[in-house]
């Protein structure tokens, strides 16, 4: 009677340590970080799903700009063949790469739409408003859905780092840290804006 008692007890004992030891919330924090990159791929392809028109709109107010247009059309192929997947979270230098890419995609569209200044025929043009408009909210969502990824990315290497999970984490998850999306080298100093 009493070995029953001391094995009921110790698998009471073991369920609750299971139960505590919170390897359910570590693989939830996880899924919620891949879960915030996906949003920011998604955001970059409505992006890079845009610019073709844009360009395409552009192209028929300012051939002579064609540099400049074949700038943005390079730096959107770069961003599009750069991939990261979600298993790559951890790695520094795949997360710089595509960085990179997103960053020369960003710098051509803010040249195109410098070109766009010169134009005004443009810019009055209702085509060109709505897809720079569009272009616009994609920026914003791209921001966002960085932010969030930091957000999650935070969280989970929070988790992972305090005690009991990081024991879990340890022994039987061995789930490593998420890196950061970090700005643009310059991005701290502020532009200058010249009339």
């Amino acid at each position: 009677m009493r070995k029953r008692a001391a094995g009921l007890g110790m698998l009471v004992m073991v369920a609750l340590l299971v139960t505590g030891c919170g390897y359910n919330t570590l693989i939830a924090k996880e899924e919620a970080v891949k879960k915030a990159w996906g949003d920011i791929d998604a955001s970059l392809q409505r992006r890079a799903d845009l610019i073709p028109n844009l360009v395409a709109t552009v192209k028929g107010y300012a051939a002579h700009e064609k540099e400049t247009l074949e700038a943005v059309i390079e730096a959107r192929a770069k961003a599009t063949q750069t991939k990261l997947s979600v298993d790559d979270l951890e790695n520094v230098e795949a997360m710089q790469q595509y960085q990179q890419a997103q960053a020369g995609l960003s710098s051509a569209l803010a040249r195109l739409m410098v070109v766009v200044e010169r134009y005004p025929d443009l810019k009055a043009n209702q085509n060109f408003l709505d897809l720079q408009n569009q272009l616009e909210g994609t920026e914003n969502r791209i921001n966002v859905a960085r932010q969030r990824y930091n957000e999650a990315a935070q969280d989970f290497n929070t988790m992972a780092r305090k005690l009991p999970y990081s024991i879990t984490n340890s022994l039987l998850l061995h789930l490593k840290q998420k890196e950061y999306f970090k700005a643009e080298s310059g991005a701290e100093k502020a532009p200058q804006v010249k009339f």
